[in-house]
């Protein structure tokens, strides 16, 4: 999750670079964005999707319910809809332990 952390450099991004963050397909993304009413990506005349930092932090909330806690799609909008401060507090809490965790790796290595 780091890595997204770092990505996030740009005002909007492509439904192409969202799904290379989180290592899924163009699909799920937009199913996502069907699914869950707090992404509401940007669209062209074309009708192409445009992310804002916002949407991928929200992304990276419903990746972590979803993907890694093994929630299903009702399971993660019924947590989002009772309890979403808790849930992004744990959220960011669990990708600085990552973080942390990796640097420690790191270090490991060194020595």
């Amino acid at each position: 999750m780091s890595e997204i952390k770092n990505k996030i450099t740009k005002l909007y991004y492509s439904i192409g670079e969202v799904a290379t963050m989180f290592s899924v397909n163009n699909s799920l993304i937009r199913f996502w964005e069907k699914e869950f009413s707090i992404i509401k990506p940007k669209k062209n005349k074309k009708g192409n999707r445009y992310f804002t930092v916002k949407d991928i932090a929200n992304f990276k909330i419903i990746f972590h319910l979803v993907k890694e806690r093994g929630y299903t799609l009702d399971g993660a909008k019924k947590k989002l809809r009772e309890n979403k401060d808790n849930t992004v507090k744990n959220v960011e809490i669990v990708s600085q332990l990552q973080e942390i965790r990796a640097q420690l790796v790191g270090i490991r290595e060194l020595l």
